[in-house]
């Protein structure tokens, strides 16, 4: 009991949790993690429950998503130039609004079209801009050593705010109706904008701190253009995130409800869905309690094996306890396969670069949705739910040991940075560099400099 005490006070007070900026930012993400899914379940039972129907709802929840993928780039953009906490501050302010407003609407009534459009392409278009500058605040709190333990912290508080926002929404709708519920959120983005106004990092430090002022050497500045031309990790990354993307989602929103109707019922749907969350939460716990790994390639690579086979074991497994157990498998290796790739990025990444790398990326994750369910949807009436379990396990595993084929991607470092192309000096044999696009390697080892810690 002393020892697994002493181990719980060092995950409370060292690494990531010994900062006090980090240890604020769990508590916005939980308050408005909660709030999020109050929402969530306030918005349908609020228009449902008057004359628009599945038709008004289906048209306000796309007023939502349109805006949300449209203003993802943007959001990375406005994040490197004035800094992630300030655009997540603004946003939250924003949303808190536009809540607020719909909860007064939802007071006196059913909100018209007229008044959940406007209210609903706010919401889309702040939640894209939010998401990328999210990635970028991390980078700027914690030592690049911290970084994954810091992101699975991070992750774990927004699995727990699922699980309990939920819970708490649907008891506020049956007992008060959608507006108290809706109210809740709207004070849950109060509370995380008070917390990132409190909150100090090393991007809101001036640019004269940087090396060029202190009388060093001037270090090169990379621009995006230059990063998507050179830098083959992103591109290897972005491959990876497009393929497993496109087979997930249409297996998870469209065959695995099909499959649970056949046989499991609305129960046994809803226990998978609940593996689903309670794996991803374990995935994370793993995440930070595992140490770093030299090679992150390969423990994503090997991650990706576990998924694949699970996923494809889903039907074939011995009805719901079995699919239950894979479903849980599956949720632990991907929420632990999500952690390594995000840290990866953040590492690897200019500072200054972090949000438009990390906007790329969610296009890639959510640009895939409507290809992939539609995609899906048709398949699953031609062939059957079952088949595409094994379809997108093969898809996700094969995709990911291909990157491993990729050098840039197998040799990949834990500590390693982008850096440009270093040319090979007139008369040099071609092996004397890179090749081409293959971006030099610059390490971050302790007693070496980088952009993030001369901000500190």
């Amino acid at each position: 009991m002393a020892a697994a005490g002493h181990r719980l006070r060092t995950a409370l007070t060292g690494g990531p949790m010994s900062v006090r900026g980090f240890r604020l930012l769990l508590a916005g993400q939980l308050s408005s993690t909660v709030g999020d899914y109050c929402y969530a379940v306030a918005l349908p039972w609020l228009i449902l429950s008057g004359d628009g129907g599945p038709v008004l709802l289906g048209t306000v929840l796309a007023c939502y998503g349109i805006p949300r993928v449209v203003t993802i780039p943007l959001g990375g953009v406005v994040a490197d130039r004035i800094g992630g906490r300030r655009v997540m501050l603004m946003t939250d302010l924003v949303r808190a609004a536009a809540v607020g407003t719909l909860a007064v609407l939802a007071s006196a009534g059913t909100p018209t079209l007229g008044q959940l459009a406007p209210i609903a392409v706010v919401l889309g278009a702040c939640s894209g801009m939010f998401i990328p500058a999210s990635y970028t605040l991390l980078p700027a709190l914690l030592r690049k050593e911290d970084l994954g333990r810091g992101n699975a912290l991070s992750t774990m508080v927004n699995q727990v705010g699922g699980l309990l926002g939920p819970t708490a929404g649907g008891a506020l709708v049956a007992a008060f109706d959608a507006g108290p519920a809706l109210t809740v959120d709207a004070a849950s983005f109060l509370v995380s904008a008070l917390v990132l106004s409190r909150i100090r990092s090393g991007a809101d430090a001036p640019e004269a701190d940087g090396p060029e002022a202190a009388g060093e050497t001037p270090v090169h500045k990379v621009s995006f253009p230059e990063l998507l031309r050179h830098g083959r990790l992103l591109h290897v990354v972005l491959v990876v995130a497009l393929v497993c993307n496109l087979a997930f989602n249409g297996t998870i929103e469209v065959a695995l409800p099909e499959l649970a109707h056949q046989g499991m019922g609305a129960t046994g749907y809803g226990i998978l869905l609940t593996c689903l969350s309670l794996g991803g939460l374990a995935g994370s716990l793993v995440a930070a309690r595992s140490r770093p790994v030299e090679s992150p390639a390969y423990l994503f690579a090997a991650l990706a094996v576990v998924m694949g086979i699970a996923l494809g074991a889903v039907p074939y497994a011995g009805g719901l306890p079995g699919a239950a157990v894979c479903v849980c498998v599956y949720a632990l290796a991907s929420g632990w396969q999500n952690i390594v790739a995000v840290t990866m990025l953040q590492v690897w990444a200019p500072s200054a670069l972090i949000g438009r790398v990390m906007s790329l990326v969610m296009l890639a994750v959510m640009g895939t949705f409507p290809v992939s369910v539609a995609v899906a949807g048709f398949g699953v009436r031609h062939l059957g739910a079952a088949p595409f379990f094994p379809v997108a396990g093969g898809a996700i595993a094969l995709t990911v040991l291909g990157a491993l084929t990729q050098r840039v991607f197998r040799e990949h470092r834990a500590d390693t940075e982008y850096a440009p192309p270093v040319p090979a000096p007139a008369g040099a044999p071609d092996a004397a560099g890179p090749g081409p696009g293959v971006p030099a390697a610059r390490s971050t080892h302790a007693g070496q400099d980088n952009s993030q810690e001369s901000q500190r």
